[in-house]
């Protein structure tokens, strides 16, 4: 079975690639990064260490490789491929899909079955998000058959994959825990299921799960993390009021996620002990300004830090935790980060109001804005 892997990253590498293997797929990395395809169509495998005290290895062969800018390739290569998967990141979502419209367009010319096309990325519904920029650039005609063709079934994908360098370029070093949810009723019958993956009926709350308590406790410890001179997260982690800040966040957004999805409480309760534990891994060394990276996404409405604290909001949960952590957030000063540097100018241009206003969704006098706006000064006097 063949397979094509957009993101040849150590996330494509330590995680879906290990995973694809395991199941009998043949895979081809498509990446931009010239160096990494040629790497990988040289040696045609590559090396996984698990973080773990055993320093667990595994080998990754039957790979090649090809680059993200040869779109006639990479469009071939569909038409014999049963599942697309990507870890591009979101943003990077609308330059792959040119490749993959064509390769689906050629696909409907041969009438083939259809494959799997899987995004899986840090975002809510990335699949659907790659679906509706790859449908709007099909011919007007298949836009109407397409689906026969194709599917793009939803994901939720968990493994801690830190920034590392190693001789070895394709060498790369992961957690050994991972999670990855598919959303089955979109998966295409011709296609076998995929070994290691858990299938739902229903993904949103699997989606939020992850997303409002991996990520939104990832980056709290992050930017408090910052604001105290800590330089990766388990060194953050070590620090009993940080810890006590990532657990209030995370019981926070729980108790919305309980509340919103029936979730069961003492089990999700484990699920956040759980997380605390993985943050403090020791094996792995997770650098600050790889979590805090970005920080006007991840105060943006939809996203890790606002979207948990509204769901609160809307159930009656207080959320001093949440809204401190969004606080730190805008303290958040790193020179090579674009994002920092806006949020930073627009808050010295403008001021918090103003700030929380355009970059949050809050408007003043919302409960939350006021919150955060009282945690902000907090912090700037401390």
């Amino acid at each position: 079975m063949q397979a094509i892997h957009f993101g040849a990253g150590n996330i494509g590498r330590g995680f879906i690639g290990l995973l694809l293997q395991e199941a009998q797929y043949h895979i081809t990395f498509v990446d931009v990064n010239e160096d990494l395809v040629n790497h990988l169509k040289e040696k045609q495998q590559y090396t996984v260490q698990y973080a773990n005290e055993n320093s667990d290895k595994f080998v990754v062969n039957n790979v090649t490789a090809l680059s993200g800018n040869d779109i006639s390739k990479i469009a071939e290569l569909i038409t014999s491929a049963n599942i697309i998967t990507t870890a591009v990141g979101v943003h990077i979502l609308p330059y792959i899909a040119p490749a993959i419209a064509e390769g689906i367009t050629k696909r409907a010319e041969l009438n083939l079955p259809p494959l799997a096309v899987v995004a899986c990325e840090n975002a809510i519904r990335a699949s659907s998000i790659l679906k509706n920029h790859v449908e709007s650039l099909l011919s007007e005609d298949l836009k109407q058959t397409y689906e026969q063709f194709v599917t793009f079934p939803d994901a939720a994908v968990d493994r801690i994959v830190p920034i590392q360098h190693h001789e070895d370029p394709l060498f790369v070093t992961v957690e050994p825990f991972y999670e990855w949810t598919i959303e089955k009723t979109n998966w295409p019958s011709n296609v076998p299921l995929i070994g290691g993956v858990h299938y739902v009926d229903q993904l949103d709350a699997y989606i939020e799960r992850k997303l409002f308590t991996v990520n939104t406790g990832h980056c709290t410890a992050a930017y408090h993390g910052f604001i105290k001179g800590y330089t990766t997260i388990q060194e953050a982690m070590q620090d009993e009021e940080i810890v006590q800040e990532v657990r209030g966040v995370l019981q926070e957004s729980g108790d919305a996620l309980i509340a919103e999805y029936g979730l069961e409480r003492t089990e999700h309760h484990l699920y956040i002990e759980q997380i605390l534990e993985r943050f403090k891994n020791h094996y792995l060394t997770d650098e600050i300004v790889r979590i805090g990276r970005s920080p006007i996404r991840k105060i943006s409405p939809d996203d890790r830090l606002i979207r948990p604290a509204l769901l609160a909001y809307q159930h009656g949960i207080k959320v001093n935790h949440l809204t401190k952590a969004v606080a730190a957030a805008l303290v958040y000063k790193v020179n090579d980060d674009k994002e920092a540097i806006e949020l930073q100018q627009f808050l010295l241009d403008h001021g918090i109001d103003r700030t929380l206003t355009k970059y949050t969704g809050l408007v003043e006098g919302h409960p939350l804005h006021e919150q955060i706006h009282a945690q902000y000064d907090q912090l700037g006097r401390d």
